[in-house]
């Protein structure tokens, strides 16, 4: 035979004795329910504060003071920092991407079958324009189906259109211009 296990609402709560429980009884609509106070010996035990070792913060090297100075930590002192490419550096970087990687030129004695994996690097130091050039002269960057990206706006640019006039004198001076 199977037993039924169902929550024992009184167990881990406490529950009123002698005189509010019979109170309690009474005006309460349901008995069975639980105080909802729970019993502090069995809900976190040891409790929070009751331990009687202190706790220490360990020793690292930031509760050094010599290791630890100020201007170190002191974020709004977080200047950004100058970052330099070359050109030779920026022509090497344009000519690694994928779609230029055919652009470059295989050193003089070696097999295009050898080396198709490995992208052939020269000992020469790469001219900026020139590598712009042959990229330019490669393959065209925008045309008439291939234009370039535009900024979002959240609303389309108003252009002024000139709606019917309204009613005026006829030898009016300035006469009035609607505008849609």
């Amino acid at each position: 035979m199977a037993t039924k296990k169902i929550a024992d609402s009184t167990l881990y709560h406490l529950s009123p004795k002698g005189f509010w429980k019979k109170f309690r009884d009474a005006v309460v609509v349901d008995p069975e329910i639980s105080s909802g106070i729970p019993l502090p010996y069995l809900n976190r035990y040891p409790q929070p504060g009751s331990r009687p070792e202190k706790y220490a913060t360990p020793a690292t090297k930031a509760s050094d003071p010599a290791q630890n100075p100020y201007w170190k930590r002191d974020v709004r002192r977080a200047y950004p920092q100058l970052s330099v490419i070359t050109q030779t550096e920026l022509s090497s970087l344009l000519l690694q991407q994928p779609e230029n990687q055919s652009l470059l030129e295989a050193p003089p004695g070696s097999n295009e079958g050898e080396n198709a994996s490995v992208p052939a690097t020269s000992s020469q130091s790469l001219d900026l324009t020139s590598t712009i050039a042959t990229i330019v002269t490669a393959r065209k960057a925008f045309s008439e189906t291939k234009l370039p990206p535009v900024l979002p706006v959240a609303h389309k640019k108003w252009r002024p259109e000139r709606t019917e006039d309204a009613p005026h004198d006829p030898n009016a001076y300035f006469p009035m211009i609607l505008v849609k």
